[in-house]
């Protein structure tokens, strides 16, 4: 038995070698609209960061390390009269020890354009040896003179 073929040479039915996008965009755009709605829905992570307005005074004096742009580092207790004094920073830690009294805070004023891994390594550094009352000596908002933030308690 012969099979009977058409004229053009082809079965019946042709192939397309085309993809259908259509199923896919309406996918796309379901999804679309369910990231819309639910969008706003989501609460996102809230971070209270510490004003610098809401610092507090600190009742005892506190000793103030000073850390210049240049990296040098010197310390002074914050009383009237007092001057700054150099000390290298692997000697600081003992330094402050050695002229700190039990309950008085220890403060960090440094220079804006140190780098946060500098004061960061200063910190580390004292809490490592024991100084727990450390704190960040900050400028009031609208006041120009510069006052000790309340230490941090760990």
């Amino acid at each position: 038995m012969s099979s009977v073929r058409s004229s053009s040479g082809r079965g019946g039915r042709r192939l397309k070698n085309e993809i259908n996008v259509v199923p896919y965009i309406d996918v796309m755009l379901v999804l679309l609209v369910i990231f819309m709605v639910t969008a706003p829905l989501i609460t996102p992570g809230v971070i209270e960061l510490p004003s610098v307005g809401q610092a507090a005074n600190i009742a005892a004096t506190p000793i103030e390390i000073q850390i210049a742009e240049d990296g040098s580092i010197s310390w002074r207790k914050r009383e009237a009269g007092s001057t700054n004094k150099p000390v290298e920073r692997n000697a600081l830690a003992q330094t402050i020890l050695s002229q700190m009294t039990p309950d008085q805070p220890v403060v960090i004023a440094a220079d804006g354009k140190v780098p946060y891994e500098s004061v960061m390594k200063v910190m580390d550094d004292l809490r490592s040896n024991g100084i727990t009352k450390l704190g960040l000596l900050v400028d009031q908002k609208g006041s120009g003179t510069t006052k000790p933030a309340k230490p941090a308690k760990r």
